[in-house]
């Protein structure tokens, strides 16, 4: 039933911006501080109280903007959206409506198929509402704190045709925002927040169906379930002789449902009329060219540069490149390492996908916060690559290096860790330890070739784990074969 429909879908992402002042006050967007402490008469509503508007969210915009190919309005305005909440205590949001600063853009998402562009209609400025607090066994309280926070609203064409899709295009909107460094990315603190109009129709059909608006979708993986229940509660509502109607939808997490919440407003209802209190917004050319002048580099820009220049395989690339400040870390290592090939770069990697990322994990920390210097996991992997140390060593010295913080060189040279190589001497330990087990020797030459693991272990724990294991293999092979 499901393959002879087809889903429209568009996102609606809410990007809170790393302002350090609100949007049109000089208040303080730090999170965290007590209930109703950032506040002053302007992001209270007090009458009379006038609004100033923070020249940083006109160029985030402008960076959001052009990251996406979005074209710029040389002048746009402010209006006010109307309507009553308890933790809207102006009675209206400023926002901007039918000139938003940026439009018609586009960003591409991977799909199984290739590459993706799913077109974005507009990037407009507007302030938070407050936070309405239900979960006490008293009243609902109202935290005014995040009231006129500044964000950028981001909203996409109805080019989405699944709730995988969805999710890649929201985490590829996370990356943007981060690379350019204007949100942190925070889903559970509410710095990205998303709102997803679904509608379904048959498959080959123009017309779009009725949609539904689905709400309180806080984490990515959310934002798919809840996409993907939907399009399967339309379908069977249509196939049983009902009919969709446009609705606002919650999503509860506890039970994995959308809920109905009120029936969808339309834009009238929201009695939209430019801000009196505003000046409008104009970008200069020579504006718009210095924000350009900011830009860094793209995710997927970056990601491709990696496959290019450092050899990693799609995998690695896409992992490295998914948080700005790792990708950064391993650019540093590789900077500093004695032998650039793509085999240390790919060692890198596998050391910082496997050891460090473990590490920030298990700290709840980034890259950027890693105690540990580039230099020291350059120095690593060298010793691996040029075989100076073993694997095995080497996460010796990585867990001697976490707790002291010394140089991988030095750890080595202090506790004589170095990987013998000495084939005289790795012939001399192999020959023993056979002369000890020739029972076992005997076994393995009648045919239990799974007993070789066991020699390799025998000879690797007499030489404490130092003996280079690429030589013992070699050398055992030969004398294990000698006598077949």
């Amino acid at each position: 039933m499901k393959s002879e429909y087809e889903a429209v879908i568009g996102l609606e992402v809410h990007v809170q911006l790393k302002t350090k002042t609100k949007a049109f006050c000089g208040c303080t967007t730090e999170f965290g501080s007590s209930p109703n402490m950032n506040t002053c008469p302007v992001c209270l509503g007090h009458p009379g109280a006038l609004p100033v508007l923070n020249k940083n969210v006109v160029e985030f915009a402008l960076l959001l903007g052009q990251a996406t190919g979005c074209r710029i309005r040389p002048a746009s305005i402010f209006s006010r959206k109307n309507y009553f909440y308890p933790d809207l205590p102006k009675g209206y949001q400023v926002s901007q409506y039918e000139d938003p600063i940026c439009f018609d853009g586009e960003l591409e998402i991977e799909i199984p198929d290739g590459m993706k562009r799913i077109g974005i209609t507009r990037i407009h400025m507007e302030e938070d509402a407050g936070k309405s607090i239900h979960d006490v066994d008293i009243d609902t309280l109202v935290d005014l704190n995040r009231s006129g926070v500044p964000l950028l609203e981001i909203v996409s064409e109805p080019d989405i045709r699944s709730a995988q899709e969805a999710y890649q295009y929201l985490m590829q909107i996370r990356q943007i925002v981060m690379y350019l460094g204007i949100c942190d990315g925070n889903l559970e603190e509410g710095s990205l927040r998303c709102d997803a109009n679904i509608s379904v129709r048959k498959m080959g059909a123009e017309k779009f169906g009725t949609r539904t608006e689905v709400k309180n979708l806080n984490s990515f993986r959310n934002v798919e379930r809840a996409i993907g229940y939907e399009i399967d509660r339309q379908i069977e509502l249509i196939e049983s002789g009902g009919a969709v109607v446009q609705q606002t939808m919650l999503w509860d997490a506890s039970v994995h449902q959308t809920k109905v919440m009120r029936t969808k407003e339309k834009a009238h209802d929201y009695r939209y009329f430019p801000e009196p209190d505003l000046v409008g917004v104009v970008i200069t050319n020579e504006w718009l060219q210095d924000v350009k002048n900011k830009l860094p580099e793209m995710p997927q820009a970056r990601k491709e540069r990696f496959m290019r220049d450092f050899g990693l395989p799609k995998y690695d690339a896409g992992i490295l490149m998914e948080d700005k400040s790792l990708g950064d870390y391993f650019e540093n290592v590789c900077s500093m390492l004695t032998e650039k090939s793509n085999d240390r770069y790919k060692l890198v990697s596998n050391w910082i996908m496997t050891e460090v990322m473990r590490w920030l994990s298990e700290k709840k920390i980034t890259a950027a916060d890693f105690s540990i210097p580039p230099e020291y996991i350059a120095e690593i992997v060298d010793l691996v690559g040029s075989e100076a140390i073993s694997s095995k060593i080497a996460k010796e010295v990585y867990a001697e290096m976490l707790e002291h913080k010394k140089s991988p060189k030095n750890i080595v040279q202090d506790k004589g860790l170095a990987q013998v190589s000495d084939m005289g001497v790795i012939e001399a330990t192999i020959l023993s330890v056979l002369e000890d087990n020739s029972e076992n020797v005997e076994k393995y030459r009648s045919g239990k070739n799974n007993l070789f693991g066991f020699f390799v272990s025998q000879v690797l724990k007499r030489t404490a784990g130092k003996a280079n294991p690429k030589i013992v293999t070699e050398v055992l092979k030969r004398e294990l074969e000698k006598g077949e």
